[in-house]
């Protein structure tokens, strides 16, 4: 194996003292510029890399970040991690994970163990399912604290969310400018994100003078069998409904099959849009919903950037909302049709 570089390496080759290729590597110190050249240059051809436990004893600084999951294999925890830790990755911080898995006992152990470890920040990643904000656990800690899909009891605390106000104005004013104005919302009952969307929507069809389509939202739950039980409600009642913006794509799905089977043509006759790019996110990418993708990836890359910055200096509490992006499909632009104009720009 060959041996690992040192910066007194670094120094003999560039012909200074140690601590002069210390400062400078550190990016302290005052040196002419011909020698700052000489150090760096000399660095990069030997490829040093700095030794993190002698950085750690230097100055303080570890470049590791805790980040401590509610339930980290959920579907949609997934990408928000693999944003956070490719970022942190990228910008050479460490990265010590834990998962509560929901179990509050873990939770709280895990908590524990945290305090115990030199981290300069903690990230917490919730699953994004948001009946209520998370209990804050930033008490206690000596670093800056980020909550990532999650939000905060804590108005000290900074948290990353998808814009879901952002996601219904969206999809509002992409369903009037296709020329719908009965438009149905399905959605779910007690969530932050469900409300949300529900409030973007409405924003749009007031200051439009369109009225919501069946007077009030239908309500039940996130799966598919809900976005069928609530497709042959529509069906029944024969009200008049030319759109539907479902609060998820699983919800859109299941309206789909009914309306199908039901000899209604789509977009025709009903279009649909949905939330959360699903067909994108497990890779099936045929573009049968129009939908708005939560940009979940770079959600994650966002609240890691932030921590990261924040271990340096101070920080904006509150509310950190990732815009979403308009996905066309074939449920509102119908089969190969998806190059109409849009509102958005996003085709």
């Amino acid at each position: 194996m060959a041996k690992a570089v040192t910066l007194s390496d670094v120094a003999a080759a560039a012909k200074v003292d140690l601590s002069t290729a210390s400062r400078v590597l550190r990016g302290e110190g005052r040196v002419s510029p011909q020698t700052r050249q000489r150090i760096l240059a000399a660095a990069e051809e030997l490829d040093f890399r700095p030794n993190a436990q002698a950085q750690f004893l230097a100055n303080g600084v570890s470049k590791t970040v805790g980040v401590l999951t509610m339930n980290a294999p959920a579907t949609f925890a997934m990408p928000v991690l693999t944003g956070v830790t490719t970022t942190l990755g990228q910008l050479d911080v460490a990265t010590l994970l834990y998962d509560a898995r929901t179990d509050s006992g873990v939770l709280k152990e895990s908590v524990r163990k945290l305090h115990a470890r030199r981290i300069d920040g903690l990230l917490v990643l919730g699953d994004g399912i948001l009946r209520a904000p998370l209990h804050s656990i930033s008490q206690g800690f000596d670093v800056p604290v980020a909550y990532a899909y999650a939000t905060s009891d804590d108005p000290a605390d900074a948290w990353f969310m998808p814009d879901g106000v952002m996601a219904g104005r969206m999809a509002a004013e992409h369903l009037l400018n296709v020329g719908r104005r009965h438009i149905a919302h399905v959605t779910s009952n007690s969530d932050i994100g469900a409300r949300d969307r529900a409030t973007g929507l409405m924003q749009v069809l007031r200051a439009a003078e369109v009225p919501l389509a069946l007077g009030k939202p239908l309500k039940g739950d996130w799966t598919r069998r809900w976005g069928a039980a609530a497709a042959t409600q529509i069906l029944r009642q024969k009200a008049p409904v030319d759109a539907i913006f479902c609060g998820n794509d699983q919800i859109a799905l299941g309206a789909y099959g009914v309306l199908r089977a039901a000899g209604v043509r789509i977009p025709d006759d009903v279009a649909l849009v949905g939330v959360d790019n699903w067909e994108g996110m497990v890779g099936n990418g045929d573009n049968l919903l129009t939908t708005i993708d939560p940009n979940l990836f770079e959600l994650g890359r966002s609240a890691a950037r932030f921590l990261t910055a924040a271990t340096e200096g101070p920080y904006e509490a509150g509310a950190h909302y990732q815009g979403c992006s308009l996905i066309l499909g074939e449920t509102t632009m119908g089969p190969g049709d998806r190059t109409a104009s849009d509102p958005e720009g996003l085709i």
